[in-house]
């Protein structure tokens, strides 16, 4: 997979299978280059807190949590800053820590080659939300 063509992931919980998304891809955080991340544009989590701000940059910042089991998975971008927000990114403000989630290749309707993000079908079109029925095989891979 070449660079500027990234995949789409089902990605889960670590501590709770049961939540995640089928919508993911790996990212990359803005400010730190060498931190890990997952994103998707549509989430299933719900807030938890307060607002905060980072050191690095001047975003707002939200934690979110599983609906399923209440961990706190990640973060959503309130408001980002001007500097985040001029640089190149993904337009995904649902981020997942690694540490917390994992992410599963998705495979294409033929179920042979990895599905590619600018090939996933539009959120009206898309009925796959339900991913409790991932193949054993497509965990392994």
């Amino acid at each position: 997979m070449g660079r500027g063509r990234p995949t789409a992931r089902h990605v889960r919980g670590r501590t709770c299978p049961q939540g995640g998304r089928s919508r993911g891809m790996k990212a990359v955080l803005l400010a730190d280059t060498d931190t890990d991340l997952y994103s998707t544009d549509i989430p299933t989590v719900d807030f938890i807190g307060s607002c905060y701000f980072t050191e690095i940059c001047k975003c707002k910042l939200k934690n979110i949590a599983c609906l399923k089991c209440g961990n706190i998975v990640g973060y959503h971008v309130i408001s980002p800053c001007k500097p985040c927000l001029l640089s190149c990114n993904n337009g995904h403000f649902w981020m997942f820590h690694s540490q917390a989630v994992f992410g599963i290749n998705r495979l294409d309707p033929s179920g042979v080659n990895v599905l590619l993000w600018g090939n996933l079908p539009d959120l009206e079109e898309s009925t796959d939300e339900d991913t409790s029925c991932i193949s054993e095989e497509e965990y392994i891979r």
